[in-house]
């Protein structure tokens, strides 16, 4: 049985899809078997692996509405140990075509079903948004994993997400779990980083991860040419942050 896992903050530029992409990749480089879902009609994460969404074919927008199953959905890609279920802009609209059916929440969790037993991980890159898509990832996740900006208004919001988070248990899925919350674009040489790092530790201890994501240009330019950052400089401060955390991540598992 796989884990099924959400990256999920509504603010946006916060590090949700290079996560998904960057641990993905490096829970494969661990021999873990990992199937990532583009829940984000920007489609970022689709890109980020290699696949243009406009090229893509069909992904979560026809999951999520039941056209097609999982397993006929899944694609193939260059990083080894991961596939993904591509995004493109269609899927903005999967909202307002699923709003008035019964057990909309339900719909992405059923959809998952023939596929939980084929990988170790299925990570879910959520929206910037609290809507419907990000509600239907929370409701078919075990856990869910939320990276935090170490910028001023790293803590906006995140009572908001907390407390959707304690909604979707309450009604949705009682199972839901915080994974963690992931400290990203880290620069120990400010003073502020090193605050925010501080006050999010003393306000969620135990939550947040021993790893943290330092501010790296090479976790930058990668999307820019289709790769994660193990793809395109293995020996960077990015891939070794991600690769520790898939470390962490395996080993609060085991």
């Amino acid at each position: 049985m796989s884990r099924v896992i959400a990256i999920a903050n509504q603010k946006g530029g916060v590090g949700k899809t290079t996560t998904a992409v960057n641990l993905s990749a490096a829970l494969g480089a661990l021999e873990k078997n990992v199937l990532l879902i583009d829940a984000d009609p920007q489609a970022n994460a689709t890109s980020g692996l290699g696949l243009l969404p406009e090229e893509a074919g069909e992904g979560t927008y026809e999951l999520i509405e039941g056209a097609k199953n999982a397993e006929e959905l899944v694609q193939a890609t260059s990083t080894p140990g991961v596939s993904i279920i591509p995004a493109h802009l269609d899927l903005v609209a999967v909202e307002l075509e699923i709003i008035d059916q019964p057990k909309r929440e339900f719909f992405l969790a059923k959809a998952l079903e023939d596929v939980r037993n084929t990988y170790d991980y299925i990570i879910i890159d959520c929206a910037p948004s609290l809507g419907l898509i990000t509600l239907n990832a929370l409701t078919a996740a075990d856990a869910v994993l939320v990276p935090i900006q170490c910028e001023y208004y790293a803590l906006e919001g995140l009572g908001k997400l907390l407390n959707t988070i304690k909604k979707v248990q309450e009604l949705h899925n009682e199972n839901l779990d915080v994974e963690g919350l992931l400290l990203t674009m880290f620069d120990g040489r400010l003073r502020l980083s090193n605050q925010v790092a501080d006050e999010v530790r003393s306000h969620f201890e135990g939550l947040v991860f021993e790893t943290v994501i330092h501010r790296n240009v090479k976790l930058s330019e990668a999307p820019s040419h289709g790769e994660n950052i193990i793809a395109y400089d293995a020996g960077s401060k990015g891939a070794e942050n991600y690769l520790t955390l898939a470390q962490e991540l395996i080993a609060k598992a085991s």
